[in-house]
């Protein structure tokens, strides 16, 4: 197993965090770590800066996504999809769906929100975006500036998060087409953060995970900011049940979750050997820079 840390979820402008990718990889940097994967939500529009950036640092960078996929209330059900080819026609075809999908709800969130009587626009939530994919996270920023809530925390809880009285669902793919797409694309599924599965008991989530194996899952996301120590051990004892890769990242954010730091997962750091089975996973191909960034198709 190689030496250092890496960070294999992580959230740049592309969606909704706050750095942008060539900025992510030089906090990688500055964080010691020794490579990162950027896994924005529904989009790879930022890993081309991010890798670019990531190879004039000496650093090992990792093609990602993260897609919401259809999944029971009160849980959610998140995939990550690792060294997806980003020309291919599969993942423009998964990229635009979902975007469409959210783009479809958020002009809903900001009709309820208005008839509770606070007053935003659609414009205000795409300026504060300045990104390709809008999403809740810049409707909380507007209602934290214009002094509606104190943090984005108090925004989810109170109106945009499940139960909140601005909540509106969106349309998700359905986690065989997922799936599908992201093998389509030469890529590796893995469930990320399985606590937000919200099972009701470890048989529960044995059956959802075995599942998602049926379907192609490949690894499971054990060590997460959301994730405690018995949990990880939970996670790790899963996937080597089912003879799943494991990974972890922290899903930082930026400022948007100022409470988790990149490359730190609730105290724990990400091993880098859990890169290099991913590299060994899906080969060299599509995974690291030079794949990334000049495609021998």
């Amino acid at each position: 197993m190689s030496d250092g840390f890496v960070d294999l979820h992580v959230h740049s402008t592309a969606s909704d965090g706050t750095f942008a990718p060539a900025e992510v990889a030089r906090l990688a940097k500055a964080s010691g770590l020794a490579g990162f994967a950027l896994t924005d939500h529904d989009t790879v529009a930022g890993v081309a800066e991010a890798g670019e950036e990531a190879k004039r640092l000496g650093l090992e960078f990792l093609v990602g996504i993260e897609i919401s996929v259809e999944y029971p209330r009160p849980g959610t059900l998140h995939m990550l999809g690792y060294g997806v080819d980003t020309a291919s026609e599969a993942l423009r075809e998964l990229s635009v769906w979902q975007v469409e999908s959210r783009n479809r709800r958020n002009p809903r969130i900001v009709q309820r929100l208005r008839e509770l009587g606070v007053a935003i626009t659609m414009e205000e939530v795409e300026a504060m975006a300045g990104s390709e994919v809008v999403g809740r996270p810049h409707v909380a920023e507007v209602l934290v500036r214009k002094g509606y809530v104190g943090s984005a925390k108090q925004a989810f809880d109170k109106y945009l998060g499940q139960g909140g009285s601005a909540y509106e669902n969106r349309q998700r793919l359905p986690a065989r087409r997922a799936m599908e797409l992201i093998a389509r694309s030469g890529g590796v599924a893995v469930l990320a953060h399985p606590v937000q599965l919200a099972t009701e008991n470890d048989a529960q989530l044995e059956r959802v995970v075995k599942d998602l194996v049926d379907l192609g899952l490949g690894g499971i996301e054990v060590i997460h900011s959301d994730h405690s120590a018995e949990l990880v051990e939970k996670y790790t004892k899963l996937a080597e049940r089912f003879g799943l890769l494991k990974t972890g990242g922290s899903d930082f954010h930026g400022v948007n979750k100022k409470e988790i730091q990149l490359g730190v997962a609730n105290g724990r750091r990400i091993p880098r050997g859990m890169m290099d089975e991913l590299l060994k996973r899906g080969g060299r191909r599509g995974f690291g820079v030079e794949e990334t960034m000049n495609d021998e198709r």
